[in-house]
């Protein structure tokens, strides 16, 4: 009977094991759509969506705001905000997000007016990852180990059923029949986590402020060194001016120090000596 529980704790962490299925990956080029936004929906799979954007950093606060709103109206029963955050980085730098949880039936055009949202204030998508996870299969292993852990149960409460079991198989079997009762717990708190990334869909929204280039060719190529041209110049006259700030009122004092000396040392020098001398007389 121990052979039997542990052989069917076995078959219950397999069938709980995530079988994860990576549907789509994709960077977005251009400004546009990229290839994986328009994963359709299979039943049974909970789908994870996640977008990336780059916008001008002056913008990223009200494009932020706009995907709140949107989230906003379709009401919370189809719509939830789980998480923001909004960093200022150096210089005029901005880093964001925004997650929610949604009708997985609205989850996919909610990305696609993501997007549009973020084209319409100047930015692009750059990355976008959909992924998959099959947890209805994942449900039907759970369910068909949980089962196995029935028939065994049922099995014990026949044994202790019986009047000729010894009391110390008795206990064991009590033992026994303790640890099915916890794996079919297990399943079944397993089976409801699966149920519910099936009712909600996650989807996350990163910002990333910088300077957008659409397309690709000589003029992007050229677009990206002026731009970090410009921030590696901002970068040195940044570290100039802290330079100058820093060791600017030391050298001022050397400066007047040395003028001073110059204008007065050969005089202090001269009195000292002709004093000196008229001490020595």
């Amino acid at each position: 009977m121990r052979r039997i529980s542990t052989v069917l704790c076995a078959c219950l962490m397999l069938a709980a094991c995530s079988k994860a299925v990576e549907e789509e990956s994709s960077n977005a080029d251009t400004g546009r759509s990229g290839p994986g936004v328009d994963v359709t929906a299979a039943p049974g799979v909970a789908f994870d969506y996640r977008y990336a954007f780059r916008l001008p950093p002056t913008r990223i606060a009200s494009a932020q705001e706009a995907h709140a709103q949107a989230c906003e109206k379709l009401g919370v029963t189809r719509c939830r905000i789980t998480g923001m955050r909004y960093t200022l980085t150096r210089g005029d730098g901005v880093e964001a997000m925004l997650a929610f949880k949604l009708d997985p039936t609205l989850a996919r055009a909610f990305g696609r007016q993501g997007i549009a949202a973020i084209e319409a204030a100047d930015g692009m998508l750059i990355d976008a990852a959909i992924t998959g996870t099959d947890a209805a299969a994942q449900i039907a292993g759970i369910e068909q180990a949980d089962t196995a852990l029935a028939e065994a149960r049922a099995k014990i409460d026949r044994e202790l059923a019986r009047k000729d079991v010894p009391d110390n198989a008795r206990a064991e079997l009590a033992r026994q029949r303790g640890d099915l009762d916890a794996l079919r717990r297990e399943a079944q708190r397993q089976t409801q986590e699966q149920r519910a990334t099936l009712a909600s869909t996650p989807v996350t929204f990163t910002y990333h402020s910088g300077t957008v280039v659409r397309g690709f060719g000589a003029y992007a190529v050229l677009a990206e060194a002026a731009d970090m041209a410009g921030t590696s110049a901002q970068w040195t006259l940044a570290v100039l001016l802290g330079a100058i700030a820093l060791l600017g009122p030391p050298a001022l004092a050397l400066l007047l120090a040395l003028l001073a000396w110059r204008r007065w040392g050969e005089a202090a020098r001269g009195w000292w000596r002709t004093t000196g001398s008229a001490g020595a007389d």
